[in-house]
């Protein structure tokens, strides 16, 4: 789908932090034959390719995007003008200023992915989403996942030698992969951050995390560990109280708690009995570690 007319009216933040697109009217979907229909779109946030009116793809909307980044970062439009036509003429013709030339403090990173996603040619303009974003994520604090295409029935055989998926009927299973996203990220890469609004939970499908309190370190969980889980448990905004993040490259599942909730009531009921299964073996393990720390101090538990 393409959406046609991204601008900040268009763009909501709910009150869990969800970033939202709305206002759909003006919206093509690129793999139908609807005829593009001319005058969509607010100017000031349009491409060159669309107030050209020429044969528009994602890549528009990526540039859209890209305004609303500059106007994020700096206050203001990249292009001032009295009227459309010399607006559009700027569009077509006029690079945009870098961001750090009304905010100095914006780095010269950030400046980049700004002047590529406003790139006045589609062949010099992020080409995905996923590029756009890889970049962005970097840039802000080194979020970035590679989120490659992995087949379905790769991700089915994956969940099913997963620990917490041990109970889970492939009917289950199939559904699961519904709900969830699937990331790659580098090593170092914080996941959940102590003190943040989390929504989300995780199960590491591949490689090892760190989790740590006040930077002291508090346990390392491995492939089949799930973690966060009590973002959604709580039903309610939760402060994450620890940080977990990559000791090496890793894959993980991420499910929001808001679509899990949308499952059918056996998907739940499963996912219950794994988080009540996992909360046992952590009690266990606590229980062992405080019996050798009694044990190490000659204290006698009574």
């Amino acid at each position: 789908v393409i959406h046609r007319d991204i601008k900040p009216a268009n763009i909501l933040l709910t009150k869990d932090n969800q970033i939202k697109i709305t206002d759909f009217g003006a919206a093509l979907n690129n793999s139908s034959q609807t005829t593009q229909v001319s005058g969509v779109g607010s100017p000031a946030y349009m491409s060159p390719q669309q107030v050209k009116e020429q044969t528009l793809t994602h890549q528009t909307d990526i540039y859209s995007l890209g305004v609303v980044l500059f106007q994020l970062l700096t206050g203001r439009l990249p292009f001032q003008a009295g009227n459309n036509y010399s607006l559009i003429h700027h569009i077509i013709h006029s690079d945009a200023p870098a961001p750090s030339r009304y905010r100095p403090e914006v780095t010269p990173d950030i400046d980049a992915i700004v002047a590529r996603a406003m790139h006045k040619t589609t062949e010099g303009r992020y080409r995905t989403w996923e590029e756009f974003s890889f970049d962005l994520a970097n840039a802000f604090g080194g979020l970035a996942s590679r989120v490659e295409v992995i087949p379905d029935s790769e991700k089915f055989n994956t969940l099913r030698r997963l620990d917490f998926f041990r109970a889970f009927s492939d009917v289950e299973l199939w559904e699961v992969l519904k709900i969830t996203d699937w990331h790659r990220f580098p090593k170092d890469t914080v996941l959940i951050r102590e003190g943040e609004v989390g929504t989300s939970f995780f199960v590491l499908a591949g490689g090892e995390v760190r989790v740590t309190k006040q930077k002291r370190l508090l346990n390392i969980l491995r492939t089949g560990a799930c973690f966060g889980e009590m973002a959604h448990l709580t039903r309610s905004k939760f402060v994450r109280t620890a940080s977990v993040s990559a000791l090496a490259q890793i894959t993980v599942i991420e499910i929001k708690s808001e679509r899990l909730q949308q499952a059918s009531e056996n998907c739940r009921h499963q996912f219950n009995g794994a988080f009540l299964a996992m909360l046992v073996d952590r009690l266990a393990l606590a229980n062992t570690r405080l019996s050798h720390l009694l044990a190490e101090r000659n204290i006698t538990a009574s």
